[in-house]
């Protein structure tokens, strides 16, 4: 068995895209992604990006693309999809792009479109501030 499931945030690098695919349209968006490294010459921590493709189909892509903008903080939960092809002068290419399940704000880039379907506004709102208590958590464990 295997598993594919992957959970990141950070900032989308550019405004959404939404193009057809068949019957069906896909809203794609680009998401930087941090990682802290210790630089060996100078001693110290800094932030590194990683740059993903975030693809999200159907519906929920067409009414996300009308909240998200450049700039935003969001979290992502997908699975990773990785492609190759082979560009016209005959070099392959590769890349690993996340297809998306959960779309959450983390914060407002920008305006919200408040005429955007429910769906996008209610669905993909941020997620809650207020975790359930350890009690609650623990409350079922049998040991």
């Amino acid at each position: 068995m295997s598993i594919n499931r992957v959970v990141v945030s950070g900032n989308l690098t550019r405004d959404p895209e939404v193009r057809q695919a068949g019957a069906t349209s896909v809203m794609q968006f680009g998401i930087a992604v941090n990682d802290r490294r210790k630089n060996s010459q100078s001693d110290q921590w800094e932030d590194v990006p990683n740059f993903f493709d975030v693809l999200v189909w159907g519906a929920r892509g067409e009414g996300l693309s009308r909240v998200l903008t450049k700039g935003m903080k969001v979290a992502v939960e997908g699975k990773l999809r990785w492609s190759q092809w082979e560009t016209q002068d005959g070099s392959k290419r590769s890349k690993v792009e996340i297809v998306a399940d959960n779309v959450d704000f983390m914060s407002s880039g920008g305006q919200r479109d408040n005429n955007a379907p429910a769906a996008a506004r209610d669905n993909y709102s941020a997620p809650s501030s207020s975790a359930p208590s350890v009690e609650v958590l623990t409350e079922d464990i049998p040991f």
